[in-house]
């Protein structure tokens, strides 16, 4: 299949898309053993979780309590011992590793304030309709499920959901460039019928105001 029939006539493979890396291989299923450890020890994570009433943030404190408990009694009987501290990395975060951190968010913040103000100003129909879908899908999900089901959910449809695609992805980019094609027909056909009718309304309004 050429270029021009795959989705966003992208150029590059799927596992090219990912990284090319390890995390590629482990998503696309090239290193399997690797993969399904993931996906076992994740479940065995998910199957504790669920029977143990543990939550995240209980078990993450009780891991770090035991953690801070073993290197300080580690490094007292070092010190009794004459034996050598804990051998721990230097924790220091760098002025340049803060500021690129910070432009990153503020771009991103930047980013989301920008489209937020078009959407409230009704500049940009499209980008309103795609963000109250997907806050739709969000608010069904969230109360069909909860975050630690979702987080097992999440990881399980990114290990296989592109490894599935890499396998029919022939198929699969024919269906969605005709759904997309009739998609954008029937948006199309709304604006003008209704979101074009409704910009002069409020236009007219305005001048009679």
């Amino acid at each position: 299949m050429g270029s021009s029939n795959r989705l966003f006539n992208r150029q590059r493979t799927v596992h090219e898309i990912l990284g090319g890396g390890l995390v590629a291989d482990v998503m696309l299923w090239r290193k399997g053993n690797l993969t399904r450890g993931i996906l076992l020890v994740t479940l065995a994570a998910w199957v504790l979780f669920e029977k143990s009433g543990y939550t995240l943030l209980s078990l993450v404190s009780s891991v770090l309590l035991l953690l801070i408990v073993i290197l300080f009694l580690w490094a007292k009987s070092a010190a009794i011992l004459n034996r050598p501290a804990p051998p721990l990395p230097e924790l220091y975060l760098s002025e340049e590793m803060v500021n690129e951190v910070g432009v990153f968010i503020r771009a991103h913040v930047n980013d989301f304030l920008s489209a937020s103000q078009d959407i409230a100003l009704g500049k940009d129909a499209r980008l309103f309709v795609k963000v109250a879908a997907y806050l739709l899908v969000i608010s069904i999900i969230g109360s069909l499920t909860d975050f630690l089901t979702l987080g097992y959910i999440s990881l399980l449809l990114v290990l296989t959901v592109p490894a599935l695609y890499e396998r029919y992805e022939d198929y699969i980019d024919s269906y969605v460039i005709t759904g997309c094609r009739k998609m954008q027909q029937l948006y199309i056909e709304f604006d003008a019928k209704f979101v074009n009718r409704i910009r002069k309304w409020i236009l007219e309004r305005q001048k009679l105001s």
